[in-house]
């Protein structure tokens, strides 16, 4: 398969155009990022999306390993003076790895097997004729010859030598493992027992004497058997038809040959000792593959709706990181994030104590004007919660609280970039700091700490951590891209996620702004160390400059097309200073919306996917794409679980999203579970087709199991109106 072909390949895979694939891989392999490609290559692409992108660079790379295996295949076989023309064709036909490893592994070099001793003791040529079904005397007749009185080889031991060697050879050929995978895939059973003695706590109880099609198993019961498995709580094996599987296997024999019953014996000897159980290993990967990959897809989605929650900015947070013995850890920052003061309230000992928590609790909010507070959802939470709605009650005060993820904090004020960023502050301290700055702007404080210590994946510690981490490194990215940078303001964590920057360049950056001030434009980044040209083209429509030199400097337009904004803007009666008035630009929103973009692109000779983001973007200056989601639910008032009846609608927080369903922050300790069948009254294939990680939805209570600590819920019963 040549380039051309790869090429063409991926582009009938992913379902494009064969130019946009070429153009796009062309672009790729130049080191252009995909996000950069996505925004600013449109016209090249066609328009290809960051997920088409991602899904061809992954397309390509398999196919390129596919050629080059195809190459290493057919460089052995040929070693070997068994590549024939016919075998060739195969191999160069061959669309996917595991098709070419069939063919392959008949020659493929093997350990000492048992086929391969019976080999070296010359009795190939007795399994062909077994194989053949040639001769009208019985097996021992022809084994005769072979017996060989220096090897101590007795006419039976002949007998399964060659029985062995075809054991191998028929179930190692293409069309067989091909037949029997397609059977386990379409008719297999997963059988689980429960070892009880091994499940102590009955995690998976529910496991007692399980079993499902193949087929139909989702991603999480797989993942989840796989822990129990692995656990010693529960035994797993496929089940299938062995007697249909033998019955196929055996089709071929002729009853009527004396020798039918050690060919046959072979046959299921091959079955049973060396295909059923590679197959079995192999379908259980497979399970596991398609598990890990359906598991992080669902995280990297949740991750990027956490990602790109609106920030909550402008206030003044009093971050609460909850605790009952060392008490609850209290952090204030300002509007930008810089701590102006931290304390500890014990809130869960003595009663003199608390009251002496409220009384200080009172004194820091008035003190440095707190209008919102930051409550972290680990221990102690719910009664931190219970002490600041009390204390907004009882003071009548104009601040409103909301429950924030702590996931990740510990490890956060833990690590190396907290101790760089907050020295003088214990990892207490810097708990409640992430969890204040986590409302003012989640993004920015989130890409701190390792994607999958966030708390928002499903089985998260079960899956491939390699391809985890992978997958969330390019959500982050997209993430950080998508929303820009503020040049002046942004932390090395935050720069190393934007394109064409890595966390060296990033800390130049930092170097170069604490050395030199405020970056007044954007080609000032060509001063930075290590930041060339190239990476100047990859980074720069990515990052804002607000109140610079150049007004486009705090657009998404990126500086290669400033000289076509310029000539856009005057043909329209403007220039690029009108979109920092008010009025000018204003008259230039009402006068983009009557623009013919067909024309005017052909008129300055420029790409109209280009001009439609360039007047995307000039008409709104400065915009966070995350301002236009809705904002985070916040509470001045708080229920138990005592409170919550069947048939009571509440408002509450998407926190996450998994395979079976969505967990629901109502304001209580316990996230109640809104099951997939509670989700819509339409059919939906998961709950992430309509809802996201952040989002305010009203539930209605649809059981309360008060010993268990449950409460289920439903958006679709929620009477309308």
């Amino acid at each position: 398969m040549k380039a051309e072909q790869i090429e063409i390949e991926a582009a009938k895979q992913l379902g494009i155009k064969t130019f946009q694939a070429k153009d796009a891989v062309k672009l790729l392999d130049e080191g252009n990022t995909v996000p950069f490609i996505a925004r600013y290559r449109k016209e090249a692409t066609g328009g290809l999306t960051e997920e088409q992108l991602h899904s061809l660079e992954e397309i390509i790379n398999y196919l390129r390993n596919l050629v080059k295996r195809q190459d290493e295949v057919k460089r052995s076989i040929d070693e070997q003076g068994k590549l024939t023309a016919d075998l060739l064709e195969k191999i160069e036909g061959a669309v996917k790895l595991q098709e070419l490893e069939d063919i392959y592994l008949p020659y493929k070099p093997k350990k000492r097997t048992r086929a391969t001793i019976a080999r070296s003791k010359g009795l190939l040529p007795l399994a062909e004729r077994f194989l053949r079904q040639e001769g009208e005397k019985d097996a021992s007749f022809y084994a005769a010859e072979f017996v060989d009185e220096d090897m101590a080889q007795s006419p039976q031991e002949v007998i399964e030598g060659a029985q062995d060697i075809i054991a191998e050879m028929e179930t190692e050929k293409a069309a067989v493992r091909s037949h029997f995978r397609d059977e386990f895939w379409r008719e297999g059973i997963l059988q689980v027992q429960l070892e009880k003695e091994n499940d102590v706590e009955g995690i998976f109880s529910m496991y007692e004497d399980y079993s499902e099609p193949v087929k139909s198993l989702p991603s999480h019961r797989i993942l989840a058997i796989n822990r129990g498995e692995k656990s010693g709580a529960l035994k797993v094996k496929l089940a299938v038809d062995t007697e249909k599987s033998l019955k196929w296997l055996c089709r071929n024999v002729d009853e009527k040959k004396p020798f039918a019953e050690n060919l046959k014996a072979a046959l299921i000897d091959g079955y049973k000792r060396l295909l059923f159980p590679a197959l079995e290993r192999e379908v259980r990967a497979e399970l596991t593959k398609q598990a890990d990959q359906k598991a992080i897809e669902v995280f990297g989605k949740n991750l990027r709706q956490l990602l790109l929650q609106p920030p909550l900015a402008g206030h003044i947070v009093m971050g609460l990181d909850p605790g009952y013995r060392t008490g609850c850890k209290v952090a204030i920052v300002d509007a930008t994030g810089q701590v102006l003061d931290h304390s500890v309230f014990y809130i869960t000992r003595s009663e003199a104590e608390k009251q002496k928590a409220y009384s200080l609790a009172e004194k820091l909010i008035a003190r440095y004007n707190v209008d919102l507070v930051s409550i972290g959802n680990g221990t102690a939470s719910y009664e931190t919660e219970q002490f600041v709605a009390l204390l907004i009650k009882e003071h009548n005060l104009k601040i409103h609280y909301l429950v924030t993820s702590e996931a990740g904090a510990s490890v956060y004020s833990a690590s190396k970039l907290a101790v760089e960023e907050l020295p003088q502050y214990d990892v207490t301290v810097r708990g409640a700091v992430s969890i204040a700055r986590r409302v003012q702007d989640p993004l920015a404080e989130l890409v701190k700490i390792e994607p999958k210590a966030i708390g928002v994946g499903q089985y998260q510690h079960d899956v491939d951590q390699k391809e985890l981490a992978s997958a969330l490194d390019i959500v982050v990215k997209s993430a950080v891209n998508h929303v820009g940078v503020e040049l002046n303001t942004a932390s090395a964590a935050l720069l190393k996620y934007v394109s064409g920057i890595n966390a060296t360049v990033a800390k130049n950056i930092i170097a170069y702004r604490d050395a030199n001030g405020r970056f007044a434009e954007r080609k000032q980044l060509l001063k930075v160390p290590r930041l060339g040209k190239a990476a100047f083209t990859q980074c720069a429509g990515f990052l804002r400059i607000k109140g610079g030199k150049v007004s486009l400097d705090n657009t998404p337009v990126h500086p290669e097309s400033y000289d076509l904004t310029a000539r856009f803007l005057a043909a329209l009666g403007f220039e690029t200073l009108d979109i920092l008035s008010a009025e000018r630009l204003e008259k230039l929103r009402k006068v983009l919306l009557k623009v013919d973009f067909s024309c005017m692109a052909k008129k300055l000779e420029a790409g109209e996917p280009t001009l439609r983001d360039i007047a995307e973007a000039i008409a709104r200056p400065g915009r966070d794409p995350r301002s236009d989601l809705p904002q985070p639910l916040t509470r001045k008032a708080i229920v138990s679980l005592d409170d919550i009846k069947v048939g009571t609608v509440m408002r509450g927080t998407v926190r996450n999203i998994t395979d079976f369903g969505a967990f629901i922050d109502i304001g209580i300790k316990t996230a109640g579970l809104v099951h997939i069948s509670e989700i819509s009254n339409s059919y939906i294939k998961h709950p992430l087709d309509v809802l996201s990680v952040g989002q305010v939805v009203d539930v209605l209570v649809i059981s309360v199991d008060a010993k268990r600590n449950r409460i289920g819920l439903s958006i679709k019963q929620v009477p309308k109106g």
